[in-house]
This record gives C-alpha cells, structure tokens and sequence, in this order.
C-alpha cells in the first residue's frame, strides 16, 4: 500500500476514535487527531482518567463502527454553520477562531460523528482492515504544546496495511519496552530521580557511576591522543558573559532565573562555550599555535517543560562532551575531518551505525552570505572528501551556524540524535576572538562546536537500551560474579576474589544460603558477563566453572586463563 493511501487510512482512524470516545463519554472534549509516522493519536479532555479497560472498550467500538461501512462525507460550510457545529467544543473553536477570514471550512462526517478537518480521508470505512489497527497507549498531552494550557488525555492508535505488518510492529514496540532504559535503570541500579532533588535531575547510582566512569575515562584518553586539552569552567557565571555571548537576548526562555551575589546577577551555566572563550582569550595568541582545541565533560543547566522530561534522555542538568577549536580559515577542513575520524571511532566502539546530515542556514540567522557560504562549504568538501554518504537538511542549521549532524541507529533500528559539529559564526565576532597572523597583524579564528557523545545522560541512557542493559564486559558494574555451591566453598570463593579484583576485575561473591541455580539466575538477570561457579572440583585443581550470561557454559578452566580472556575482552571492547 502507498504510504499516501496509509496516511488517509490513518487519519480516517483518528476520526473513527474520536466517534468511539465521544459514544462513552459524551460531554468529551475534542482536540486534535492527525496521522503521524506509525499510526495516528487524538487529544481529549474527559471526566476522568482512562484505563487500559478502557482502551479495550474504545477498540471494540471502533471495530464495529468500521465494520458498518460508514462513508467518509466531506462537506464546505461557513464559519456560522462552523462554529453552530462546534458550540460545545472549546478546542475546535479556537483551531476555528484562527483560520484566516475567506479560507474554506471543511468538515467531514461518518455516521453521527462531524470533526472540523481539511482531510483527506477513505471513502468509506470498509476500506479499513479493522485487524490491522490496534489501540497502544494513553499519555498526557498540553493543549497546543504549552503547559500553561490544559492537560489533555493523548490516544495514540498504530496502523499498518495487513494484520502481518500489525503484528510485526507490536513485536518491535515489545522489544524496545523490554528495552526501556527507565524500567532497566531501576531494575539494575543504574540511576534514579528523585522529586525532593527535582525533575529532570539524574542521581546516578554506584553501577551507573561505573558505567559512566569507564565512558569518560576513555572520551578522555582518546581526545588526549589527538591533540586535546583539558580545561573545566565553573557551574555558574556572571550575566555579564551571556549578554556578550547573545544568549541572554536568544536563549533566555531556556536558562534558569538569576541569583544574587554581592548584588550581581549570576546564571548557572546552559553551555561551555563562553568559559572556552574566555580561556583563549587568557593571553594573545599566534597562528603557530593554532588549532587549539579545548575539551571538557562540562554539566549545564537547561529549562525542558516538566512534560518532555522522559528518564535521562531528556533532562534538565547534563554533562556535555563538549568541545572547542579555535582554527586559522586554512586549518578547518583539517580539524572537522579529524572530528569525524573521532566520531566515526567512538560510534562503531559502542556499536552503532550512523547517518549524516548537512544543516544549512536557517531563515533566521547572524553573519553574512560569505561566511555562511565558507562555513558549509568547508563542511561539504569534509563529507564529499570521506565519500560519507549524507542528505541536506535545508535550513536545519543554529542561527550562528551550519553543521552536520550524526544520526545514530540502534540495536533495534531507531533513529538517536548524536555528534554534530558546528562552524560557529557569531561568538568569534561577539567576544573578538583573534590571533596575530604571520603579518602580525590580528585575525579572527575559526571556532567550532563539537560533541561526540552528546550528554553522558543521554549517552548512557540510549546505550541501555541499545545493549537491552547487557553491557560489554568493559563497561559492565560487575564483571564476573563468583558462585559458590556450597557454604565450604565460600573461603576459596573469597581468595578468587581478591585475586580477580588485583588485576583490576570487578566482581562480586554470592554467598547467600541460596541453591546455586537461583544465584546463577540472579547474575543473568543483573546482566553479569561471567558467572563463575566453585564446587569442590574446581577448589582441587584451583580452576573456576565459567558460564556466560546468555547461558552458554564454557566449563572449567585455570584462573590466569579466565583472568587472560576477561582481559581481552575488556583491551577488545567485545560483547560477551
């Protein structure tokens, strides 16, 4: 089936739902009800919260009202027949209020149900495969987007063209729940929230803070290797460097209310970028020493409203792997490439793969035709270069810059925001940024933004779910878990321990009362790489029983030959 013909199926669904909800809630109000990629959704205010019973119920109906055969009737009116139509929908007549004056009013019909909407839709509901929908969810959702607006109630419905295509898809959203980072952060203590600290404020746990530690440990060895330095700025800062920045008159909505200290206004920090600045600027600087590139795992602040906060994929503090060159004109197809060589290594280390995006000027933005020219086009020439496959994203760039974008594809297909990199044309001019040139003369630097990891919050968050909470043994809390048999058995459990832990191994001994089945069963479902079991066989020849937790048992073997194939796994950063 076309995906035209899909999205009129969909949007006719929409239609078909509101007519079931408005049959057992007859004072409903109605939002709105589009088709979007894998189904459709419509918005209600209703009398009280609905239940999965609900949903049940609801589906039923739809099925039968399609099964009747309704048509679909278009019909033109004027906006008084319109807002007669409309008199007790609150919603509609506000979508009705801002259509321009002389602009057709379209309705549609089927059965006894009429919704304001310009279509399309099937002709008749017979067109419809009543097994090839199903409702899936309920969420909250504002009306227009804006939390100072109502809350409505979200039904979001999936559509396909076959019961088989149906069927697939319920399979696909089954594994990424399985996969849900929200329910495997709990279920593995990795990370919680908390309301008495605040939404959108990541407590990171012990194993969390293992995981991200090994993650930083490594982002900093690699940028040391190529060239980067270290700095750190501070949390907070004086407004003073966000109205030379311009955040202050752009960004304002998105940072947090000033304190006071000794009477001056102070932000904490939304970006790094301004320390990096001001850290360049510490001293003049000459195009010899140039690229300078400044790294640091910086925390920032940023107001999300309380309804996109989702786990730590949408947060209100984060830690960037942020970044700053500061390049000569002639250095910037150098330092960009060497930025995707960078982000093409640490992208296939945790196992993704990726998609390129050039964004071009935005209809609002500072600089000039020939900056912008220069900047995309030394962005272009680095992709063209690498042969790196890639599509326009026109007009997707920030207002001070063009940039390309790494879309990262997961273990189950979908599509992550990632790395970008960014040619920035408007601090170098706001903040004067320059180096004295071979003329002596001073010149202003090239600067670019770059990140490639994104947030450690999002980062870890994304590859929780991309692992399914199975990380590699390099990343792994708990590497190995020892498993006695027996309460004899504990001791030499213990000496294998501390010799494991000695070579740098993280392990932890099970010794509960418990039958060694269920210790081993306990280790699977905390995703440890290794169990490795001691009976009275393996204290005799001073060997360990290994199993992997995908259930496959490598039998026994000598420590040092664990220890050496543990050690190969983490140097490899394999999966077990």
């Amino acid at each position: 089936m076309p995906a035209e013909s899909l999205d009129v199926i969909r949007h006719s669904l929409a239609h078909i739902l509101a007519e079931a909800v408005l049959e057992l809630f007859p004072g409903a109000k109605l939002g709105i009800g589009p088709a979007i990629d894998t189904g459709f959704y419509y918005d209600f205010e209703l009398p009280r919260s609905l239940t999965p019973e609900d949903l049940e119920e609801i589906q039923r109906r739809m099925v039968e009202n399609i099964r009747r055969g309704r048509r679909f009737e278009r019909r033109e009116v004027s906006r008084e027949e319109a807002e007669r139509l409309f008199a007790d929908q609150p919603y509609k007549l506000e979508l009705l209020a801002e259509l321009p004056e002389g602009e057709a009013i379209t309705v549609y019909r089927q059965g006894d149900f009429t919704d304001l909407c310009r279509g399309p839709h099937v002709e008749s509901s017979d067109e419809i495969n009543p097994d090839a929908f199903k409702l899936v969810s309920i969420a909250g959702a504002y009306w227009r987007g804006d939390e100072k607006r109502p809350m409505l109630q979200r039904i979001y419905g999936t559509a396909w063209s076959s019961k088989a295509e149906l069927d697939a898809y319920l399979e696909r959203l089954a594994e990424i729940e399985r996969r849900d980072h929200r329910r495997l952060g709990k279920e593995l203590d990795i990370f919680s929230t908390d309301p008495d600290i605040g939404a959108g404020l990541i407590l990171w746990h012990p194993n969390g803070g293992i995981i991200r530690h090994q993650i930083e440990d490594f982002w900093r060895a690699e940028h040391l290797k190529r060239g980067y330095q270290l700095v750190f700025t501070p949390h907070i800062a004086s407004e003073r460097i966000y109205e030379i920045s311009g955040h202050l008159a752009t960004y304002a909505e998105n940072m947090y209310s000033p304190m006071d200290i000794d009477g001056q206004p102070y932000r904490v920090k939304p970006m790094n970028c301004p320390g990096h600045v001001r850290i360049f600027q510490s001293r003049t600087r000459s195009y010899r020493e140039l690229p300078i590139r400044y790294a640091e795992l910086g925390t920032v602040y940023r107001y999300e409203r309380s309804g996109t906060l989702h786990g730590m994929l949408r947060v209100r503090g984060f830690t960037q792997d942020d970044s700053h060159i500061f390049c000569r004109p002639d250095q910037l197809v150098a330092e960009v490439n060497q930025v995707l060589d960078l982000t093409t290594f640490m992208m296939q280390t945790f196992g993704y793969t990726y998609k390129a995006y050039l964004a071009t000027r935005p209809e609002k933005s500072l600089g000039t035709d020939e900056q912008w020219e220069f900047a995309t086009g030394a962005l272009r020439e680095v992709l063209e270069q690498r042969g790196e496959p890639y599509e326009v994203d026109e007009g997707g760039g920030v207002f001070y810059a063009p940039k390309i974008d790494i879309k990262l594809f997961d273990a189950v297909g979908r599509e992550w925001q990632g790395p970008t990199c960014q040619v920035d044309l408007n601090e170098p001019e706001r903040f004067n940024i320059t180096y004295v040139g071979a003329d002596g003369v001073e010149h202003r630097v090239i600067m670019v933004h770059r990140t490639v990891l994104g947030s450690m919050e999002r980062f870890v968050g994304g590859l929780i779910e991309h692992y399914a909470g199975a990380f590699p043994v390099w990343l792994a809390p708990v590497q190995a878990s020892l498993i006695p048999i027996a309460d004899r058995h504990v001791a030499y459990a213990a000496q294998l321990a501390e010799s494991l832990r000695a070579r740098s191994l993280r392990v932890d001994l099970d010794d509960s009362p418990e039958r060694m089945n269920a210790k081993i069963r306990r280790a699977q479902m905390q995703k440890v790489p290794y169990m490795l079991v001691v009976g009275d066989r393996e204290m005799e020849a001073g060997s360990v029983a290994v199993r992997l937790r995908n259930g496959r048992d490598l039998g026994a073997m000598q420590l040092s030959e664990f220890i050496s194939m543990a050690q190969e796994a983490i140097r490899s950063k394999a999966q077990v």
